[in-house]
């Protein structure tokens, strides 16, 4: 294969320039996505954000308007833009422990921040790897303790959890619609609320805290046309890999792996054409998923027999949606002779996190010391394996051969 050619990480939507085209009409109404969004999820009420973490945020301020609690769990393994809305909103954080198998929260430490803190405001339940979580247990654990549940569905949008679609299951869910996150207006979201007073509350905080920015859109519009050009295989090695070789080169992984956020978050209207851009890739969602799905079966298939290599898999009773496969070795070893071998290799091989979330030095002062042994654990021992709509069947023969001889 061309040693420029570079698969992206993630199955990220391709973006048609018949979109951009149909993003220009007239006639477009506002709310085409958040009607696409409502009829997807079977949700009565979805608002359209500038992303995932603004949608995040404005939950969060909602919440403050009822609630004198401050305090919000999040797992020891999630993006660190979610610590740095939570510090925005002024409120606190207590990091939970996942498993060492999978991204659960550790049931007993949960129940223990649970039982032992009474100042806890929400549980964030983040659906990684677009896996659904086993909810009902983190549910159970909210509704003892008289706490809101918030899904974090950045990676999972038509994910299912016994017959409900992720995003539906708790009091609130925010989804990304950021580059590389399956639909795509380069950076998106949705905001859900599964109670018709919490609906009304995040009305209200949209209205008083999210304004229009002419300049922002329209920057964002032209970015749109650089995603379109460099996001295929021949052109994206530019925009990725070349960046990642850079930040490898000088120490830094967390920049090498583009996880290097501020607080200082966009928080403003999504523009009409961006919109539409989302609402024309909607009709695409079902096929994509069916796509991502096989892929991911063909991985989990050929790779089950290869010792020390274990897949995280949908639970009974779910369906994945598998924007990539995550693997962890049982030796961290052989994680590192994985990536040597194949990271460089073009076939969209990558990792979740740099690191467990108290380990990123730019949130020392805002995550307190926690106990993320499980989370270190994964982050030594996991790497992505792309489900991608470039990938042929070729390239997923290549992969697991090379995985079966290290």
């Amino acid at each position: 294969m061309s040693i420029f050619r570079e698969i992206p990480p993630t199955a990220g939507f391709t973006l048609q320039i018949k979109e951009l085209f149909l993003s220009l009409k007239a006639d477009n109404r506002d709310d085409l996505l958040e009607e696409d969004f409502r009829r997807f999820l079977d949700a009565s009420y979805v608002r359209i954000t500038c992303s995932g973490t603004a949608s995040f945020y404005l939950i969060l301020e909602s919440l403050k308007k009822i609630s004198t609690k401050k305090t919000i769990i999040i797992p020891s393994y999630i993006c660190p833009l979610i610590p740095l809305a939570i510090k925005r909103a002024g409120l606190k954080i207590a990091v939970c422990d996942i498993r060492k198998s999978d991204f659960n929260f550790s049931s007993s430490m949960l129940e223990k921040l649970c039982s032992f803190n009474r100042d806890i405001l929400a549980i964030v339940a983040v659906h990684l790897a677009g896996i659904p979580l086993e909810f009902d247990a983190i549910d159970d654990v909210a509704k003892k303790y008289g706490i809101f549940t918030i899904e974090d569905c950045a990676q999972s949008l038509g994910a299912v959890y016994k017959g409900k679609k992720a995003g539906t299951l708790g009091d609130f869910s925010f989804f990304s619609m950021c580059r590389g996150k399956g639909i795509t207006i380069y950076e998106g979201g949705a905001v859900v609320a599964n109670r018709k007073e919490h609906s009304t509350l995040i009305d209200e905080t949209i209205e008083s805290l999210v304004k229009i920015d002419s300049i922002s859109e329209a920057l964002l519009v032209i970015k749109m046309i650089g995603y379109w050009i460099f996001y295929r295989p021949s052109l994206f090695w530019l925009v990725f890999r070349l960046p990642q070789i850079f930040w490898n080169w000088r120490g830094n992984k967390v920049k090498a792996l583009s996880e290097y956020f501020t607080i200082n978050f966009p928080l403003h209207r999504v523009s009409k054409a961006r919109r539409a851009i989302g609402h024309s890739q909607f009709n695409r969602l079902e096929n994509e998923i069916r796509k991502q799905r096989e892929k991911a079966s063909y991985y989990i298939e050929r790779l089950e027999n290869i010792k020390g290599v274990n897949v995280i898999r949908e639970l009974p009773e779910t369906m994945a949606v598998y924007p990539f496969v995550t693997l962890i070795f049982d030796d961290k070893g052989k994680k590192k002779k994985a990536l040597e071998s194949l990271e460089s290799s073009g076939f969209g091989v990558s990792e979740i996190y740099a690191c467990a979330i108290s380990d990123y030095y730019y949130l020392k002062e805002i995550i307190p010391d926690s106990n993320c042994s499980n989370a270190r654990y994964l982050t030594d021992r996991e790497i992505t394996l792309s489900t991608s709509t470039f990938l042929k069947k070729k390239d997923l023969d290549m992969v697991v051969n090379i995985l079966a001889d290290l």
